[in-house]
């Protein structure tokens, strides 16, 4: 058996793409367009990791609720430096849900509300201005 990828559902495909692979640096894979479908189906990476995927599903045109998708739990990813990760999307204007204050992980939510763990490849000090910084919002 061999996993292949995770799917979520996505109100707006710019928007996701921004956070994952701007974000995140996921990298497209593929992209299937279905028009008579109505759906559009895009798979990223991370060009580390191209075997297992995150295939984000747009609906075209669907208003349907997600939810706050604790329901899926969460997409896990290990980064090389947790701080300059979430720096990187503070700066983008994501919210850092769980700030990495023990210097290993932290949470951020994707634009439709997914869960994101970050955790850091082995673990950093803590460091300002995330040790001190609260929780925000739920992850």
């Amino acid at each position: 058996m061999k996993y292949l990828h995770s799917m979520v559902r996505v109100h707006d495909l710019d928007a996701s793409l921004r956070f994952y692979c701007e974000g995140l640096g996921l990298k497209q894979t593929r992209r299937v367009d279905v028009p008579e479908g109505k759906y559009t189906l895009v798979y990223l990476a991370a060009p580390e990791n191209p075997e297992s995927e995150v295939e984000l599903t747009h609906n075209w045109g669907s208003e349907e609720d997600y939810g706050s998708a604790r329901n899926f739990g969460h997409l896990a990813f290990r980064v090389d430096d947790i701080y300059a990760t979430c720096a990187h999307l503070q700066s983008m204007g994501y919210t850092i849900h769980r700030p990495p204050r023990d210097g290993h992980m932290a949470f951020v939510r994707s634009p439709d509300h997914i869960s994101i763990e970050l955790l850091q490849d082995g673990r950093l000090p803590p460091r300002e201005p995330w040790a001190s910084m609260p929780n925000t919002g739920s992850w």
